[in-house]
């Protein structure tokens, strides 16, 4: 079965090795999808000192940062691209990655250091 979501310990993995790239944020805001608030994301939040803030059920308008992320992938990839495959999404998908970290790699710099700074409060 090809993989097309993340549960909330393969969340935590990814989180782990960010960590050991950038550092720990104090905050993380999230939606409230079920691998944002189950007891393996709870439990790494609480045991690393990160504080971790839910937007309102229906208001995206409250994590600015990722619906601006949401907006320009949707923009820039999905509406430029007819997937014949998920490995076809997949290898579009990568390749825009790549291409985004050689024209753009501060916009995500600027983006966690932001929300870093902020301590996850989009408000």
């Amino acid at each position: 079965m090809p993989e097309r979501a993340f549960g909330e310990l393969f969340l935590t993995r990814i989180l782990d090795h960010l960590a050991l790239q950038r550092g720990l944020p104090s905050a993380i805001c999230t939606d409230n999808g079920k691998e944002f608030c189950g007891r393996a994301m709870l439990s790494w939040a609480h045991l690393r000192g990160v504080a971790l803030f839910l937007i309102e059920p229906g208001k995206p308008n409250q994590n600015t940062y990722i619906e601006s992320f949401n907006g320009r992938f949707r923009d820039e990839c999905l509406n430029e691209h007819w997937f014949t495959s998920l490995h076809h999404a997949q290898v579009v998908i990568k390749a825009g990655v790549q291409r985004r970290k050689t024209e753009e790699e501060s916009w995500w710099a600027d983006t966690f250091s932001l929300c870093r700074a902020t301590g996850g409060k989009t408000r």
